[in-house]
């Protein structure tokens, strides 16, 4: 997974604002115009952009333009870099409390 290290950093950078991920929940529903969206958060257009730049600079939306309206689109393939760094950390720590109880317990008595 430290091949994909630059781009997960990137794609938990985007996603640690609630706005951005508002946004990415509201795209998991279907499409939607850079317009529809802004309208749901207490900000100017221009502010709202930089949100949309983020995620698609780090491949988590795309935009498409026709004529004057802008269409987002979610990159669902993107998250699985995030699911699968989150199923390694889910091995690595249930290796470490498997261990943990190991431990504690001790080792099994074997019945006679």
């Amino acid at each position: 997974m430290a091949q994909y290290s630059a781009q997960l950093d990137g794609v938990l950078v985007a996603l640690a604002d609630p706005t951005r991920r508002a946004v990415v929940r509201r795209l998991g529903l279907g499409p939607a115009s850079v317009g529809d969206l802004a309208r749901e958060f207490p900000m100017t257009l221009p502010s709202f952009m930089k949100h949309v730049r983020t995620l698609e600079a780090n491949g988590l939306i795309r935009t498409v333009k026709s004529g004057r309206v802008r269409t987002c689109v979610l990159n669902r393939e993107r998250l699985v870099l995030v699911d699968d760094w989150l199923a390694e950390q889910r091995r690595i720590w249930e290796g470490r409390t498997d261990r943990l109880e190991r431990l504690v317990t001790g080792p099994e008595e074997s019945s006679p």
